[in-house]
């Protein structure tokens, strides 16, 4: 038995399970990473899984790694990112237990995240989020059951996780209507509900029926629905719209979409984004600043007060000087 053998169990029974009491979600990424990153090493060294040794596991074949996910397998860098923070954390932990590999565990600790691209985050418009309730087939229990869910999705802007996880428990129509989660970072979280979505919720919850602990968006055969499940509904769902919204051909849009449309809605109504970041969960105000950056409304607002300076342009600055003059165009 090599150490990196126990190294592995102690690292997932004893740092993620009982220390950090860390999240299914979170094991079963990390589960993913060591898995695929064993099968690459083990191809690479001709080697068992078993049979590795954590000074297998240099810098060398962690980079190769990180290598095979973006080229080979065409993951992401945000998915690269996650992939080596899991690794991150393994030689963290390991650093405290084997001192031994300590120049190995340090220079694998040393490896940067790749710098991503930030896009802007793209959302439904009214027109858009209407044609997207309206594509529900209400006359099936399906139809009924997505038209509840991304209903819930707009106006809450939970995430596909949250509603995953949701019960019938979990809603609450009466006095003080609102929705408990769950959330991110195990943050209990309770949202509002509108009129309009207590109606349609209470509709389909009539219509489900089930104890309080039952999930509240099931299969037809009454189990919980998949992440892949939903965002194959959505996305169906959305080819459906587009035959009467023009601007939903083409459009790429998921559950963090409607996530999205929620908080642009509670933007364009005047709510301050600290309330916004509460509403969506959020652990750093800053995370709620990427819906000023996409929001182009408030800052045509805000250049329309833009008082003009009363400068005659006098035009383009001509550089006079060749070299000058090659600088500028570089």
């Amino acid at each position: 038995m090599t150490s990196l053998a126990p190294l592995l169990q102690a690292f997932f029974t004893d740092r993620l399970v009982t220390q950090r009491q860390a999240s299914a979600n979170t094991i079963a990424s990390y589960r993913d990473t060591f898995t695929l990153l064993l099968g690459h090493v083990c191809a690479q060294t001709g080697k068992k899984p078993s049979a590795i040794e954590i000074s297998d596991l240099d810098v060398d074949a962690i980079t190769g790694f990180l290598h095979y996910l973006e080229e080979i397998r065409g993951n992401s860098a945000r998915t690269r990112n996650a992939r080596l923070a899991a690794i991150h954390s393994l030689f963290g932990y390991a650093a405290l237990r084997h001192h031994e590999h300590a120049e190995v565990i340090q220079r694998v600790l040393a490896i940067p995240a790749a710098r991503m691209h930030r896009n802007i985050v793209t959302w439904l418009d009214p027109s858009e989020a209407d044609a997207l309730l309206g594509a529900c087939d209400q006359d099936t229990r399906t139809g009924r059951r997505d038209h509840a869910m991304f209903t819930l999705a707009i106006q809450t802007g939970l995430r596909i996780s949250e509603i995953i996880e949701l019960t019938l428990g979990d809603v609450h129509t009466g006095v003080g209507a609102h929705v408990h989660c769950l959330g991110k970072g195990r943050k209990e979280r309770r949202t509002p509900l509108l009129p309009a979505t207590v109606a349609i919720l209470n509709g389909w919850i009539s219509e489900h029926r089930g104890p309080a602990d039952a999930a509240l968006f099931t299969t037809s055969t009454g189990r919980r629905l998949s992440r892949d499940a939903i965002e194959h509904r959505i996305h169906r769902t959305i080819t459906t719209a587009a035959s009467s919204c023009p601007s939903l051909v083409g459009r790429h849009v998921t559950m963090h979409t409607l996530r999205h449309t929620a908080a642009m809605r509670l933007l364009h109504a005047g709510v301050d984004t600290t309330v916004i970041a509460l509403w969506l969960g959020h652990e750093q105000i800053a995370t709620t600043n990427i819906y000023l950056h996409a929001d182009m409304t408030l800052k045509e607002a805000a250049i329309a007060k833009v008082t003009p300076l009363g400068i005659t342009a006098t035009g383009r600055y001509q550089p006079t000087d060749t070299v000058l003059a090659f600088l500028v165009a570089l």
